[in-house]
């Protein structure tokens, strides 16, 4: 039994001799690319690295949608707790002037309800392209969930608190008075 293991395998039938001439050229090709140090490559290590850059892109397309799917169900309760707890203005006559974004704004509220606001028992909350008016509870949980929802939400201030320093503390304020 003398012959290389090609030769056997030619004369017993269980290869061909197209099937030994792409062996035979597929190890020159990695002996060449050995000698030129170029590193070589098998089927099973490419198709790992194929798994792993899918694996990877699949995670990140599923973290993306668990944020997108967060950042929606986040809009919706803001919207729903605005929608449940926001107060009728209708009829309402006074002008209540506020900053949003460095423009001076204008909503239309109650006379009851200009009090409330500067003391802040009530928050004027931003929805969609419109203002409307919260109790101050809600307008901090709203805070909690997205600070830019709520547009104005005074410090509470009780009557009793006085400073020292103030010049004008002596000076009572008419109850008539409007800015």
């Amino acid at each position: 039994m003398a012959g290389s293991l090609k030769d056997q395998l030619l004369k017993a039938g269980l290869a061909d001799k197209k099937r030994a001439r792409r062996a035979e050229h597929e190890k020159r090709q990695e002996n060449t690319s050995k000698a030129k140090g170029k590193p070589v490559e098998d089927a099973a290590a490419r198709a790992k690295a194929l798994r792993e850059e899918q694996s990877r892109r699949s995670k990140a397309l599923n973290q993306q949608r668990e944020e997108d799917a967060r950042r929606r169900a986040l809009a919706a309760e803001i919207s729903q707790l605005i929608e449940t707890h926001k107060l009728d203005r209708r009829g309402g006559e006074a002008a209540y002037q506020f900053a949003d974004q460095r423009k001076v704004q204008k909503i239309y509220v109650t006379a009851a309800m200009v009090e409330p606001l500067a003391r802040g028992q009530m928050a004027v909350v931003r929805q969609g392209r419109g203002y409307e008016v919260v109790p101050a509870e809600i307008g901090m949980r709203l805070r909690e969930r997205d600070e830019s929802v709520v547009v104005v939400l005074h410090d509470r201030q009780d009557g009793t608190q006085s400073d020292e320093d103030d010049p004008y503390a002596a000076y009572q304020v008419p109850d008539d008075l409007m800015w």
